[in-house]
C-alpha cells in the first residue's frame, strides 16, 4: 500500500468514527428537543436502532475508503456528487436495515413497511443522510487539499535541508 493510500485509509477511519459520534450526538439532541424516541416501536428490541446506525457508519466508511483509494493524490478532487450519493445511500441503508431487522426481532412479518414509514416520518433518517453527506464531503476536501505533498508531514526543523 502506498503512502497516499495509507493516509486516505487512516483519515477514513477517523472520519467514520466522527460520523458515528455525530449520529449519536444528533439523535440525542433531536430526541431531547422534540421528545421523540429514535425507535418508537416498543417491541423492536434493543439492537434495531444501533444496528441501523452501525450499518450507515459501515457503508459511509466503505464508500470513503473507495473514494480515497481510487485516485492518486494529484487526481483527488472535492467530490460533491459522490458525497450526495453517499448521503442518499446512508439514508436508504438506515431505513432498509431497520425494515429488515424489525420483523425479525418483533416476530411480526408484515410490519416492515409500517416500520419503514414510521422511520421516514421522523427526522432521524434524514439526519443520518445529511451527516453522511457532510462527513464525506469534508473527507474529500481533506484528500484534495493534500495534492502535491509527498511523504509524511514534516516539522519545520526537519525541512532545513530542503530548498
Amino acid at each position: 500500500m502506498r503512502d497516499y493510500q495509507k493516509y486516505a485509509a487512516i483519515v477514513a477511519v477517523f472520519a467514520a468514527v466522527l460520523y458515528g459520534a455525530l449520529i449519536v450526538a444528533a439523535f440525542g439532541m433531536i430526541s431531547l428537543a422534540t421528545n421523540l424516541d429514535v425507535i418508537s416501536e416498543t417491541d423492536a428490541g434493543p439492537l434495531v436502532g444501533p444496528s441501523m446506525a452501525a450499518a450507515a457508519v459501515l457503508l459511509v466508511f466503505v464508500l470513503m475508503v473507495t473514494l480515497g483509494l481510487r485516485d492518486r493524490p494529484n487526481r483527488q478532487r472535492v467530490a460533491v456528487g459522490y458525497s450526495l450519493g453517499t448521503g442518499a445511500s446512508a439514508f436508504a441503508v438506515f431505513i432498509v436495515v431497520g425494515a429488515v431487522l424489525y420483523p425479525v426481532t418483533s416476530g411480526q412479518a408484515f410490519d416492515a413497511l409500517t416500520f419503514a414509514e414510521t422511520t421516514l416520518a421522523r427526522p432521524f433518517a434524514a439526519v443520518t443522510g445529511v451527516l453522511a453527506f457532510v462527513v464525506t464531503l469534508l473527507y474529500s476536501v481533506i484528500l484534495a487539499s493534500r495534492v502535491g505533498e509527498h511523504g509524511r508531514p514534516l516539522w519545520p526543523w526537519e525541512r532545513r535541508g530542503e530548498p
